[in-house]
């Protein structure tokens, strides 16, 4: 699909999208793209739930991108993830190439069931591919009663410290735990300063990016999206960044015997299978401690982060994920605004395959 000039949009919605209708195009186009209804259905969910969440760099931004990997081949539509590796509360995973989110919710739902049985599951995942957002799958965790963890490593995105070629994925990881009477405290976040995927945002909304981000291809801090994502993306934190990121592809590819390092492909090219790792790992919290105990204990911790005195120019403090929850919630009853890039996107794809989109306008 050739790109369209930013700012000359095909399809520009006067009013936000209902979410249920934007899940139903996405499922058909990922269904009318060889993946079976189910399968469209969650990948599709997965998309719209981080539209909700207002991480619209894992959104249906994503959708063509997907769709171009399983024309391809590079991503296995009929591939179902097989357990090559079976101990007690440990597993190791082949996802055979299939849809990231698809291996990844594999991955978890054994994770969580080993804990239920031994109080911690722990799940290696090799042959995989890029899963979305890592908070969707953390989250079931810890709606289960479980502390969840996800990691995954990533084609190179960022240099090594000190470096100024890309030689390190940004490698994501997410935990997620129950908080009783609060939406489940949730920590997603890359080990560079940004996701790579806010980049690709900023160039489809023709917006610059902050200093710090980025370098351009000579090694130059840049505030050009275009510009940036033809270099490299930096590490957060500077080398502490850098080194979290190099343990994620040590605990995510290495472990389960799978890519790492530069044999890792991301989704965007369609040429190359992805070699994903992920690493998944459930802690029963009621093996630990009676769970409404700890429910307690998270409801006392939020209570007290609330009633810290506020910095110049904040109005409250959140803990982590609840500032996804509300905007979810406000999301699911007033309606998504998309960039028009990512609704040209879909209303393409929709075109292609013979797919009603007037759901969306």
């Amino acid at each position: 699909m050739a790109d369209t000039p930013l700012n000359t949009p095909l399809f520009a919605p006067k009013r936000p999208i209902s979410a249920d209708a934007l899940r139903r195009v996405c499922a058909s186009v990922f269904a009318r793209s060889g993946l079976s209804e189910s399968d469209a259905a969650l990948v599709a969910d997965t998309l719209v739930q981080a539209d909700l969440w207002g991480h619209q760099s894992h959104g249906t931004l994503r959708l063509p991108w997907y769709v171009a990997r399983l024309r391809s081949g590079a991503v296995d539509a009929k591939a179902r993830p097989a357990l090559v590796r079976d101990s007690g509360a440990i597993a190791v995973i082949d996802g055979g190439d299939a849809m990231g989110q698809l291996v990844a919710g594999c991955a978890m739902d054994e994770a969580v069931r080993r804990a239920k049985a031994h109080g911690v599951g722990a799940v290696a995942i090799r042959n995989s591919n890029h899963f979305g957002t890592a908070m969707y799958f953390t989250l079931a965790a810890a709606r289960a009663g479980c502390i969840g963890f996800l990691s995954t490593n990533a084609s190179p995105a960022m240099p090594p410290w000190g470096g100024r070629a890309k030689a390190v994925g940004t490698n994501p990881w997410s935990w997620a735990a129950p908080a009783g009477k609060y939406p489940p405290m949730v920590l997603d976040i890359a080990n560079t300063g940004v996701a790579r995927g806010k980049i690709y945002l900023a160039r489809q909304n023709a917006k610059p990016i902050p200093l710090g981000w980025a370098l351009d291809k000579d090694g130059a801090p840049t505030t050009d999206p275009v510009a940036a994502l033809a270099g490299v993306t930096l590490p957060m934190a500077e080398h502490k960044g850098y080194g979290i990121a190099l343990m994620m592809d040590v605990l995510s590819g290495m472990l389960s015997g799978g890519g790492f390092g530069a044999s890792v492909h991301g989704p965007y090219q369609a040429e190359r299978p992805g070699k994903v790792g992920h690493f998944a790992l459930a802690l029963d919290v009621a093996t630990f401690t009676p769970l409404r105990d700890f429910e307690d204990l998270q409801e006392q911790l939020i209570g007290q982060l609330k009633l810290a005195p506020l910095a110049e120019g904040f109005d409250e403090i959140l803990y982590p994920g609840e500032p996804e929850a509300r905007r979810a919630k406000a999301q699911a009853e007033d309606g998504l605004v998309l960039p028009p890039e990512t609704m040209n996107g879909i209303v393409t794809l929709c075109e292609e395959l013979g797919i009603e989109a007037r759901a969306l306008a």
